[in-house]
């Protein structure tokens, strides 16, 4: 019996759940590990990084693609973890601790005792850089940066870095692109079939005689009008009302 490929990411935040979207999406087991805000004791953890993503500090996300009057930026990130979760992945609110390499798979800790395995890490997770591996490499430009090629992967094999830990600018789309090169990268480290994603009209392949790519599938004009109908009523539905959560300030702010 063949398993599935399995990957954990590590980080919640656009790189994250970019990459999880379309791993997912490729049928990997997909496992998203990502500290919600503070510890009990209200002091930070993981080298200082705020947990959460940073994305849901900005004010209003004015230069995203596809918004152009812009965004509530924790809006935003809410509907990235909705398609992740749509496309199969399974998001937990989890520390971790330390990644090692454990003979043909990856051994994930967390700060609660739980271990997770993996054929593959995504590590997402800003400026924490602590709970990898001693042979990643690294470079500090006033916070620590993994070293990766211009794919995203690192010195260790089946490990790979996303958005700004990687080195990326500090943009919202910049680091969901990368999230989902470095997941697409990833697939095909993977020996998986190349891989479109890509949603065809009926008839674009196979009336031509070609099969159907990997990743890919063919739908009428039924099926087309319902997926429009389901994506506007979603749309709707989530803009209609003011994002219920306040505007999070800095963690300097929250310490002074």
């Amino acid at each position: 019996m063949t398993t599935q490929p399995s990957v954990v990411i590590v980080g919640g935040g656009v790189a994250g759940l970019s990459a999880a979207t379309f791993a997912a999406r490729a049928d990997f087991e997909t496992r998203v590990l990502n500290r919600e805000g503070r510890s009990p004791s209200g002091s930070r953890t993981q080298s200082g990084d705020a947990g959460d993503s940073i994305l849901r500090r900005n004010a209003h996300l004015e230069n995203y693609p596809g918004f152009p009057a812009g965004v509530n930026a924790r809006l935003l990130l809410d509907m990235m973890a909705e398609g992740a979760d749509r496309a199969g992945a399974d998001r937990r609110e989890a520390e971790v601790t330390r990644v090692a390499r454990d003979g043909d798979e990856f051994a994930v800790e967390t700060a609660a005792g739980e271990e997770y395995r993996a054929d593959y890490v995504i590590a997402a997770t800003k400026n924490a850089v602590d709970y990898l591996p001693a042979d990643v490499e690294l470079v500090d430009r006033g916070k620590s940066f993994v070293v990766t090629d211009e794919r995203g992967r690192t010195a260790v094999e089946g490990l790979y870095a996303a958005g700004r830990l990687a080195g990326k600018p500090h943009q919202a789309v910049v680091s969901a692109g990368h999230g989902a090169e470095v997941a697409v990268t990833m697939l095909e480290d993977a020996d998986h079939p190349f891989y479109h994603d890509w949603v065809a009209p009926d008839g674009y392949f196979t009336d031509r005689g070609r099969d159907l790519p990997p990743g890919c599938e063919e739908i009428d004009d039924t099926e087309r009008r319902a997926r429009e109908d389901t994506a506007r009523e979603t749309m709707r539905e989530r803009f209609a009302a003011p994002h219920p959560s306040d505007q999070p300030t800095h963690p300097s702010l929250d310490d002074a």
